[in-house]
């Protein structure tokens, strides 16, 4: 039986071959990986993947979808919303330090995703994701830019990224209005130790009015926690890069 995409999850399947062999290619995966597939849908990224891996833990919320891939022999299914998945309690029932974590993911919430999955980078050794165009250039732009933002500053902090593939609409069945494109993201070894929800509180700060001089913004939450290092606020957000935005939040 055929299935209809929903449009409350976002689905939109990937039936482009070419596209598909390129994808798989870039994940490069090695038989036993422990690699967990976010999104699966109609397994036309699963199949090519578990025949290389010999096994692949996948995550769907669609519970149709997800009755149809628990016949596959080879697949291990978690029937969940994604942001309720603890991934390290994944990556101990996959006996794994480090597992891989790929994905078409949903584009309506492709970045709660990303800060869900945030959480768990220790116990991931990379990830390969699918997205909108237009959040992988904010996740890898350059500050000084219009992408750079919040979303660029969180994770670069963290990952390593870049993007590896370009994907027009015509590869989904049914179309998206966007283009898509693939991105690889690398957990950086030795990150700055910091409180995650410190620098997300700072950068939400500094990039809630992007148009102003950061005085305006984050020198008053600056003043209001009693900081009393140097950070320089006549500047705007979008021009100050990652890696002060990380020393400012680990010197608090």
């Amino acid at each position: 039986m055929k299935h209809i995409p929903r449009k409350r999850f976002g689905q939109h399947f990937l039936s482009d071959h070419g596209i598909i062999d390129a994808i798989v290619q870039a994940i490069a995966p090695q038989p036993g990986d422990p690699m967990v597939e976010i999104g699966p849908g109609l397994a036309a990224l699963t199949q090519p993947l578990v025949e290389r891996l010999g096994r692949l833990t996948v995550i769907e919320l669609d519970r149709d979808l997800a009755a149809r891939l628990r016949l596959h022999g080879q697949l291990d299914v978690i029937e969940s919303d994604v942001l309720k998945v603890d991934f390290s309690q994944v990556a101990q029932a996959l006996s794994a330090p480090k597992i891989r974590v790929v994905g078409n993911l949903p584009y309506n919430i492709s970045t709660p995703i990303l800060f869900h999955l945030l959480r768990y980078v220790d116990v991931i050794a990379d990830q390969h994701f699918m997205l909108q165009k237009e959040v992988i250039d904010r996740m890898v732009a350059a500050p000084a830019t219009s992408d750079y933002g919040r979303l660029s500053v969180m994770l670069q902090w963290r990952y390593a990224m870049e993007n590896v593939l370009f994907v027009p609409p015509e590869s989904f069945d049914p179309p998206p209005r966007v283009d898509s494109a693939v991105v690889r993201m690398v957990p950086r070894a030795t990150p700055v130790a910091l409180d995650s929800r410190l620098l997300e509180e700072l950068v939400q700060v500094a990039f809630s009015q992007r148009r102003k001089i950061l005085r305006h913004t984050l020198g008053r939450w600056l003043e209001a926690r009693g900081f009393a290092g140097t950070f320089d606020v006549q500047r705007r957000a979008e021009e100050v890069p990652v890696h002060e935005f990380v020393a400012l939040a680990a010197s608090l």
